[in-house]
């Protein structure tokens, strides 16, 4: 930014968590106005909170993060669905949080807008408003507000009460006249109309850009995506876009030049954005507290329920190595306070056992917990298969516990519907996640808004690479794959050249919003002081969910239960049902024979088709070669054949069938490799290594292990001398 230039605040800005309406990704807009000299940037998208997490995490330590909304507002009440049109149905409102206050009221309007206002659009009203305008400021927004709406339609009177009504709501200080200037006429018709109405009301009046891509450049892939959204193409004349390409986030530069007639209006974002204090709260461990009756200690509850479950695990006189285990877990769960998560899950999974639902062994880093296992939460003794609980409860770093439950597919809903009951109905919620755009939808998305029939994009479709979480970047990607069908391609239609520029650019937008398949939300009071709720336009009688992640919850700090109906579990229980029906045979699936030898030989035959993990082509393959005789090495089967590990499979298998030659380095090792033929498969196992090479604490070996998880290559490099002088 030239030095001359005062600084300006974005304040209307959309990302593409407006779907397929917005193109920026918080993390561009963030170094953009880095780069452009901005303090401070609002973010304002289309009627949800699902990109305020992201913008909060991409805007820490570089910019100050203004968190809104661009409101959908019924021109009367929010229950009057008689508009034909969404034009009808809605006028737009930009909202502001000054205060936590102000943070919590809007996520009580988004949440009202989606679940009780939705017709076209989710909507409010201005009963809503009033009622949830505390710490909250407002601007008139853009040509879609009712004020412009009015001045337009050539009622200035109109327009002026609309603008004292919205004082009133928010209080003078609180609500701005926003002055857009896009080169459009309808703006240049009703811009000196607004200033007069902000000067006679003594309001401020606020210069905003309607910024819907990061680059001016971005313009024509902009216009792609509306194409998408509406299912049209290019060269539809009718088709929804935006005027021009002036729809960009401007430099200050440009912003002065625009508006060198109102230069108050300038440095009124300014003071819009200091006047915002709110920072998205992180890491809040946010547990419900579970109802007990007056005077039961939690801690002792769960101590003893611990206890019991261990008698029932182990008989009365359990090994003194579970003692000691337990003892040791419950203090850090008590420790960590964490006595309720536990008492939560405990009594889902008691829901469930006692209503006849079929319950997974558990998945992921619970199963290291022998409380867990005691509870009947998991089905796997952490003793007997070396699991870590520190994987699972770092005393060395909070976070918050992570249990994966399967239930029968079937019964799913009922469970959840069980929490809704008993904590609230406002205070569980599933869990949003976003579909982004791969690389092969991108470009067939493109090719049908250029117009370009199937048969030909079938062509092009065929010389994308496949690239598992890698994006692709640039043609000479694809050029690299296939440089002959590329060219033969390009060729064939001159336009293809253009489809991969502006598919390339369109990977990864967000494409449709839809629900978790495990996650949920519990607190023991209404979610909305702490996140807004959302339920689709077409969802009645859908499950309620957070307008967050899995990501934002789990940095937001809100209690996550993964609640998964899976299907493998309920053909299991149907088998086992079918064969007591049919044939007298009772099986108690957990009691089953691990050692079975004929059914170790339907592996090694590779007779395993519709069995869950072992049935692809490639999974029986391996499993025939490496001749698996039990549990173990199932498990350490099922574990390599995945995209990472997949390369370690030769050496398991020439290690398996020449024990002899392995070699153990260091000799101590050999405990924790012996088990997998001196492969290390397991992040157990990374563990084990790291405590038994540099005398890391369980702890701090599960943080080595985490950084590696996670490729978080800064906090490997933070541990890296200690690793060493450790070894030494």
């Amino acid at each position: 930014m030239a030095q001359d230039v005062k600084p300006y605040v974005p304040l209307h800005v959309h990302t593409h968590y407006s779907v397929q309406d917005g193109l920026s990704t918080p993390e561009e807009l963030v170094d953009k106005c880095q780069q452009y000299g901005m303090p401070a940037c609002a973010v304002t998208d289309h009627g949800t909170l699902f990109g305020q997490m992201p913008f909060a995490q991409a805007a820490k330590g570089k910019i100050k993060a203004i968190f809104g909304c661009e409101l959908y507002v019924a021109p009367d009440r929010m229950d009057n669905r008689q508009a034909k049109s969404s034009h009808e149905a809605a006028e737009h409102l930009v909202v502001y949080v000054r205060n936590e206050t102000g943070y919590r009221n809007l996520c009580k309007l988004a949440t009202k807008a989606c679940l009780h206002g939705w017709h076209y659009k989710p909507r409010v009203d201005d009963n809503l408003l009033a009622e949830h305008s505390e710490g909250l400021m407002a601007s008139s927004a853009c040509l879609s507000g009712r004020i412009p709406r009015r001045l337009l339609g050539n009622r200035p009177e109109d327009a002026r009460r609309e603008a004292a009504k919205y004082a009133e709501i928010f209080g003078r200080e609180n609500f701005f006249i926003e002055l857009m200037n896009h080169g459009m006429d309808e703006e240049e018709q009703i811009t000196d109309e607004l200033y007069r109405i902000s000067r006679e009301l003594k309001l401020m009046a606020i210069a905003t850009n309607d910024s819907h891509y990061t680059n001016r450049e971005d313009a024509r892939t902009h216009d792609i995506l509306l194409c998408i959204q509406t299912q049209k193409t290019l060269n539809d004349e009718n088709r929804m876009r935006l005027p021009n390409d002036e729809f960009y986030l401007r430099t200050p530069e440009e912003m002065w030049s625009w508006f060198m007639r109102w230069p108050d209006a300038l440095e009124n974002t300014l003071a819009v954005a200091e006047r915002c204090d709110f920072v998205m709260p992180e890491n809040q461990h946010l547990i419900p507290n579970y109802d007990l009756p007056d005077g039961v200690d939690h801690f002792e509850y769960l101590q003893k329920l611990t206890m019991e479950g261990l008698a029932w695990r182990m008989g009365d006189n359990p090994p003194r190595e579970y003692l000691e285990r337990l003892e040791y877990e419950l203090g850090v769960i008590r420790q960590m306070n964490f006595v309720d998560y536990f008492l939560v899950v405990w009594d889902m999974i008691h829901f469930a056992r006692q209503h006849a639902i079929p319950v997974g062994p558990g998945r992921g880093s619970g199963a290291g917990s022998l409380v867990a296992y005691c509870l009947g939460i998991t089905g796997v003794d952490p003793l007997k298969y070396g699991l870590y609980f520190e994987r699972f409860l770092n005393p060395e770093r909070k976070s918050m516990p992570d249990i994966d439950t399967d239930f029968c597919y079937r019964s799913r809903k009922e469970v959840v519907r069980y929490l809704r009951e008993r904590y609230g109905e406002m205070n569980v919620a599933q869990i949003t996640t976003f579909q982004s755009m791969k690389a092969r939808n991108a470009f067939r998305c493109v090719a049908r808004a250029m117009g370009i029939p199937f048969s030909e994009t079938n062509e092009l479709l065929k010389l994308i690479p496949e690239l598992p979480g890698k994006k692709l970047e640039s043609l000479a990607q694809i050029q690299e794959a296939d440089p002959v069908g590329l060219n033969r391609v390009m060729e064939a239609n001159s336009q293809f050249a253009e489809v991969f520029r502006e598919a390339i650019k369109l990977e990864g937008a967000i494409n449709a919003v839809s629900t978790h398949a495990a996650g949920v939300v519990i607190c023991d009071h209404d979610l909305t002081d702490h996140v807004a709720l959302y339920r689709p336009a077409d969802g009645h009688g859908s499950e309620t969910q957070v307008q967050m992640d899995m990501g934002g919850v789990d940095k937001f700090g809100l209690l996550k239960i993964d609640v998964l109906g899976l299907r493998t579990l309920t053909v299991i229980w149907d088998t086992v049902k079918l064969l007591r029906q049919h044939r007298g045979i009772e099986i108690d699936i957990n009691k089953i024979d691990l050692n079975d030898r004929a059914a170790y030989r339907l592996i090694q035959e590779g007779n395993v088709k519709g069995v869950f993990q072992l049935e692809s082509a490639g999974m029986r393959e391996t499993a025939r070669q490496a001749g698996v005789e039990s549990i173990e090495e199932l498990s350490a089967v099922i574990a390599l054949y995945r995209p990472g590990p997949m390369a370690l499979i030769p050496k398991y298998l020439e290690n398996k069938f020449n024990q002899d030659r392995i070699v153990y380095d260091p000799p101590h090792t050999d405990d924790i490799l012996k088990e997998t033929y001196g492969v290390a498969i397991y992040q157990e196992q990374v563990m084990g290594l790291v405590r038994a090479c540099a005398g890391f604490s369980a702890g701090k070996a599960d943080n080595i292990r985490r950084a590696m998880s996670k490729k978080k290559a800064g906090e490997l490099a933070a541990l890296k001398t200690e690793f060493i002088n450790g070894c030494q």
